[in-house]
């Protein structure tokens, strides 16, 4: 039996039965399953504050901050 080359793929997945499928795929080891470490966006908003300590953002700010992106995400669906 000829092996392919492993290719890589960033899926997606609107809908639970797909991620079942997938683990199904996985437990019968034809793909193999690995989470994708992606920097959210407040973790890099976060970030940048730390870097630059003069500006060190007060809780009011970061709460402010964490209500606008969870609006932004409410609203997109």
């Amino acid at each position: 039996m000829k092996r392919n080359a492993m290719e890589t793929l960033r899926i997606d997945i609107l809908n639970p039965k797909a991620k079942a499928l997938l683990k199904a795929l996985a437990e019968l080891k034809l793909i193999r399953i690995k989470k994708d470490q992606v920097k959210s966006e407040l973790r890099e908003l976060l970030d940048s504050f730390r870097n630059d300590e003069d500006n060190v953002p007060t809780m009011d700010e970061i709460a402010s901050e964490v209500e606008a992106v969870r609006k932004a995400r409410y609203e997109k669906h």
